[in-house]
């Protein structure tokens, strides 16, 4: 189960609820847009989930497969943020980022994503269908349902692991929704001393969470082989 809560931690680590978590909460009324998307996150990854645990195949091949490939997804993971670490550490990203800067430039602006615009307009019934459309199952989720798969547990308890699963896994809203219900003064200030915070020491903390995640999963990739 341990393994579990681990691959939700990892499906948390969403670029794009990332990006949706901190515009919002930059917004007039965030808690109302973080909800609206919290639901509609909750809509598609607990249905789809639930869908995809009940489907997967019992057949020895097929597990024998699975065996091999969610931890070849591990590690295939675990290496690219690695290399995202050494590419940040060594500046690469600077030369990157300028290049992709001239490029742009050269380039009429097309505006941010159509997601992003839709959630500046502060509806939150619109970030409830942002939420719905962008929260889609990725490797990590689709490792863990595996494995809630494999414990056989009755199908009552299966749904109640498919749903905790996606409670862990949005932490990242439910986290700054909760604030605002315990602090709604004190929050807003908070964040803006995180965000500050953040600014300042965005480098080392990126370089140091891609290397801690990537040895993780290299960690319980080949774990995941051996065992």
């Amino acid at each position: 189960m341990g393994e579990v809560v681990l691959l939700s931690l990892t499906a948390s680590m969403n670029p794009t609820l990332v990006a949706a978590t901190t515009m919002m909460m930059l917004l007039d009324r965030p808690v109302n847009l973080m909800l609206g998307y919290l639901l509609g996150a909750y809509v598609t990854s607990i249905s789809l989930g639930i869908l995809i645990v009940f489907s997967l195949p019992e057949s020895s091949a097929t597990n024998t497969t699975r065996d091999v490939l969610s931890p070849a997804v591990d590690i295939a993971l675990g290496t690219i943020a690695l290399a995202v670490a050494f590419v940040l550490n060594s500046g690469r990203h600077q030369r990157l980022r300028e290049r992709r800067r001239e490029r742009k430039a050269a380039k009429p602006d097309k505006g941010p994503p159509r997601w992003q615009r839709e959630l500046t307009k502060g509806s939150a019934w619109t970030t409830v269908a942002v939420g719905a459309l962008l929260t889609l199952p990725g490797a990590s989720y689709l490792a863990g349902l595996d494995q809630i798969h494999k414990q056989h547990y009755s199908a009552a308890v299966t749904v109640l692991l498919v749903i905790g699963f996606n409670v862990v896994m949005l932490w990242l809203l439910e986290v700054p929704l909760a604030a605002f219900a315990v602090a709604p003064e004190a929050t807003p200030r908070a964040i803006e001393r995180a965000k500050a915070w953040v600014s300042r020491h965005a480098h080392i903390v990126a370089v140091r969470g891609f290397a801690a995640v990537g040895v993780l999963l290299v960690i319980k990739g080949i774990v995941g082989l051996v065992s």
